[in-house]
Parts: structure tokens; C-alpha cells; sequence
């Protein structure tokens, strides 16, 4: 059964919308946990523009679950990865004029430097991930550095606007299952996932963990955050 992660990134987007100190995402982390998340997952971007330091740090020291740590592979951000020691990071491309993360990373372009951070990162027992395209060359490029798994980007088939385009988008999904799987990696997926659509990705056997986000705090701000990840996680469980 594939387990889910929760994004909490856009808690942290509306206390930063004032400025001021609430709602805490290290507060949501523990409703997520108690509805049953399995995982709790930040991007710490280089602009903090929503988690910051203080939000790692913490998160840290009381997230009982798996620990996600989405970051992209400048230099202080994996500094800070070996200071905090999360249980996993999931290298992610950055650019800072982005409203959301466009793209995957480009592995093969910086497959040097991605070794570099994965041997860096295995000594201090973190897993690594990356945040990719369903490319076989991507696929390849990761495994060959040494990474732990891949998180292959659901974005396209999120928004593809008609059924063969949908099953277009999945196929290359389970395409790049086959292909990770047979390289030993485990295999996640995210990126656009919401209430509505997860249902078709849940079913495709071996795709191990799914990070949400934005869609499960939407529905916690008028539903409320236990609710919202319960649902989320009988989706998942169902494939429906």
C-alpha cells in the first residue's frame, strides 16, 4: 500500500501572507501524524518564502513519522541538510520567480554534483531523491549516482484535459515505474495530485509514497486538517 506525505508548505505561506506567528506548520505536522500521514514533507527554498529555519529545525525534533526535506543542491542548502539530518531530502530545481516548482530536475545535466550530495548525505544517513520527469535518461542518471529513490512529477498528467491525454500521462507514469524499479530505486510520486484526480495514480502498483499538498490545505482550511488527510489517505488506499 502506498504511503502519503504531507506537504505543508502553504501553512506556512499564510502565516507569512501576515508576517506573524500563526498557523504554525510544526501544529499541522502533528494533525497531519494523528490523521495518519506517514510522512510530513517542506521545501526550505533559498528565498524562504514560506518555511524557514526555525520551521526545519523544529519539525525536526518533533515529527515522530518520516521526515521529508525538499531542497534544491546549492551549497547552504546542503549545509543545512547535514546539520538537520532528515530522515530524506528530495532534490528539487529552483527558481526563484516560480509560484510552484516547474519542471524536474535536470540529473543528467548535474549528475556530478547530484553524487556529490547523495555520498554526502549517506554519511549522515539521510536518504536521497530526486524530484523528476518520468525520462529514462533522468531515471538513469539518478540511480547512477546513487540515490536512494525518485519522485517522478505527476504535473502533466494533472493537467492533461481529456481521457488520452490522461492515459498518455499514466502510461508514461507506469513507464517510468518499470524503468526506476529495474534500476533498484524506490519509486514516489507528486506534484499536482488533488482529491479529484489521485484516483487513477493510486492504482499503478509500485509507486511507494505520494507527497501532496496543496490540495489537502485547501480542503483543512473548511474542513479542517484531520479530516482532510483521512480523506486523502482513503483515496489513496482505495485507488477510487
Amino acid at each position: 500500500m502506498a504511503l502519503l506525505n504531507v506537504n505543508i508548505d502553504h501553512v506556512a505561506t499564510i502565516r507569512q501572507a501576515r508576517k506573524t506567528d500563526e498557523p504554525d506548520p510544526v501544529w499541522a505536522a502533528v494533525q497531519c501524524e494523528l490523521a495518519g500521514a506517514n510522512g510530513i514533507t517542506v521545501h526550505l527554498r533559498q528565498d524562504r518564502r514560506h518555511i524557514n529555519d526555525r520551521d526545519v529545525q523544529l519539525l525536526k525534533e518533533t515529527v515522530a513519522c518520516k521526515f521529508n526535506l525538499e531542497m534544491c543542491m546549492a551549497e547552504p542548502m546542503v549545509k543545512i541538510a547535514e546539520k538537520i539530518r532528515p530522515d530524506q531530502i528530495t532534490l528539487v530545481p529552483e527558481n526563484r520567480a516560480e509560484l510552484t516548482t516547474e519542471g524536474g530536475l535536470d540529473c543528467v545535466k548535474f549528475q556530478k554534483r547530484l553524487e556529490q550530495i547523495t555520498k554526502r548525505m549517506h554519511k549522515k544517513g539521510i536518504l536521497v531523491s530526486t524530484f523528476i520527469l518520468p525520462d529514462e535518461k533522468q531515471i538513469a542518471a539518478t540511480a547512477e549516482a546513487g540515490c536512494d529513490a525518485v519522485e517522478l512529477h505527476t504535473g502533466q498528467y494533472a493537467n492533461a484535459k481529456n481521457d488520452k491525454q490522461i492515459e498518455k500521462r499514466l502510461n508514461e507514469l507506469r513507464d517510468g515505474r518499470d524503468i526506476a524499479m529495474a534500476a533498484g530505486l524506490i519509486v514516489h510520486a507528486g506534484h499536482g495530485l488533488t482529491y479529484r484526480n489521485i484516483g487513477p495514480v493510486a492504482k499503478i502498483e509500485g509507486l511507494c509514497e505520494f507527497n501532496i499538498g496543496h490540495s489537502i490545505i485547501s480542503r483543512a482550511i473548511l474542513d479542517g486538517m484531520r479530516k482532510a488527510v483521512e480523506d486523502m489517505r482513503k483515496l489513496i488506499e482505495t485507488g477510487i
